[in-house]
């Protein structure tokens, strides 16, 4: 179906399509089927994509049923009867597999759903199926290709099929939403993984605050810097799924200090970029730019200039900017996390712990190492207690140096409501912080690579980051829809 459909709804908002449900232009049935048939024709076929892993066999029946739910005059909320696609490490207790894209799970059923899951269902979401990822999210073999599992292939980016880099492991979200399948999806981030893929892809991609959305039921690599978060095609959307995201969860203790979620969306309408102070470490962001590249960021500030926005040019935000960034803490909790997620797993599976996801793969390489997988050896080799002083001291210096003597004292210090960077080169110091990041497009290199601009805060300030991410996607207009042949 083109862009010229009788209801034009590629790109259609939220705003948008709740008039026509209660116009009785659209049902949610006739947009699930809607979504189906595009996947069956530039997903699986045409482009080939590859965005989406696994459809689920219940969405038409859950359409329907909550189309009937609003014929009788009951709708839950913003969510009522939209397709989501949520990543493939997130637990799905229906008839779909969860397997962080890996053949060592693939034939595994969570025995319940994620924390996440149910409330979505609860919201009415429809969901419609599980996306593609980088498998084990990007955390099995340093030279892993973005988007590649050994279930599921290798994930496109629409904008240059074959010959852009699609990005991070939340990358089948990022192009399923970009491609108009599916109305918003749910990806995961530990470092980037959100952040990245959404940039790449030139969707809106929110990196919460680490607390802020319950990580129960997602297959986890780091307990310190894992988390969920939405991925729409604008940040109005993305602010309204991330509401229904949030929340406290009794299970997960890092929600429990998280503040009551309030709406995100109540005064944006109001955003305004006047008087805003962006910070910016502005050599250390671009030293990596080719100059089409940089002039695209240059373009982003004089943006903000123009609207009233002072910028401030910072030395530098964090120490470990002059650091040799190290993975330790990762290589330490990925192995107490994963064997504690694979309790859960049937005994059926045979999959029990990460060695016996070694030893799978080593077993069928020819299928499951076509990039190797170093990580999950070094991080199997570590003792799985995270007692050891290397993790230990790792944990602290990061909390120290980007939390204490970095993001919370830089802003302080330069009286900042935000910091501002190009995409994909500053993401590991707010991922190691455990801190809010909003990737928003702001354009396009001379190779058609979508860019953006990410938006960087202290803990939990989430609203404040979606008003001024809104002001300057107003301003900005970079979204460009694809239309695929």
């Amino acid at each position: 179906m083109s862009q010229k459909n009788v209801l034009q709804i590629e790109e259609m908002t939220l705003n948008q399509l709740h008039v026509h449900f209660e116009n009785g232009e659209l049902t949610s049935f006739d947009l699930v089927k809607h979504y189906l048939d595009r996947i069956s024709k530039y997903d699986k076929d045409g482009p080939k994509i590859n965005s989406v892993l696994e459809v689920n066999p219940d969405a038409l029946f859950i359409a329907r049923n909550l189309d009937r739910e609003r014929e009788n005059g009951k709708v839950r909320g913003p969510l009522h009867g939209v397709p989501v696609i949520i990543k493939d490490n997130i637990d799905t207790c229906d008839q779909m597999h969860t397997s962080a894209g890996s053949l060592a799970l693939q034939n595994h059923y969570a025995k319940n759903d994620a924390f996440i899951t149910k409330k979505l269902r609860e919201a009415g979401a429809v969901i419609l199926g599980k996306a593609n990822m980088t498998e084990w999210a990007n955390f099995m073999a340093y030279n892993m290709s973005n988007g590649y599992s050994s279930r599921g292939g290798q994930v496109l980016n629409p904008y240059g099929p074959g010959e852009l880099d699609v990005s991070g492991s939340s990358s089948g979200s990022a192009a399923a939403v970009a491609c108009n399948f599916t109305m918003l999806a749910v990806g995961t981030e530990t470092s980037g993984s959100i952040l990245c893929p959404a940039g790449n892809n030139n969707i809106v991609g929110i990196k919460p605050t680490v607390g802020l959305v319950s990580r129960t039921g997602i297959i986890p690599i780091s307990i310190s810097q894992d988390t969920a978060g939405p991925m729409a095609r604008n940040v109005r959307d993305a602010a309204i799924l991330l509401e229904t995201l949030a929340g406290y969860d009794p299970e997960d203790a890092a929600t429990h200090y998280a503040p009551e979620v309030s709406s995100y969306i109540d005064s944006l309408d109001k955003a305004s970029l006047k008087g805003k102070r962006f910070g910016v470490a502005y050599e250390f962001c671009v030293r990596y730019l080719n100059e089409q590249q940089k002039s695209v960021f240059d373009e982003s500030l004089e943006i903000l200039k123009r609207q009233g926005a002072e910028v401030v040019y910072l030395e530098k935000i964090s120490p470990i900017e002059n650091e040799k960034f190290d993975y330790n803490v990762l290589l330490y909790e990925f192995k107490s996390g994963i064997n504690h997620y694979l309790k859960s797993v049937s005994p059926s599976i045979g999959i029990s712990t990460l060695s016996d996801i070694i030893a799978y793969n080593e077993a069928n390489k020819e299928e499951c190492l076509k990039y190797n997988q170093e990580l999950l050896i070094e991080s199997n080799e570590t003792d799985g207690t995270l007692t050891t002083p290397e993790y230990l001291q790792s944990r602290l210096n990061d909390l120290e140096k980007t939390q204490n003597k970095g993001i919370d004292l830089v802003m302080e210090e330069n009286k900042l409501d935000v910091l501002i960077s190009p995409n994909d080169v500053w993401y590991g110091i707010p991922a190691k912080a455990g801190y809010p990041s909003i990737s928003v497009p702001s354009g396009f290199d001379d190779n058609g690579m979508p860019l953006s601009v990410v938006l960087t805060g202290e803990a939990f300030t989430e609203k404040k980051l979606i008003e001024i991410a809104y002001a300057f996607e107003q301003v900005s207009q970079k979204r460009v829809s694809i239309e695929l042949k």
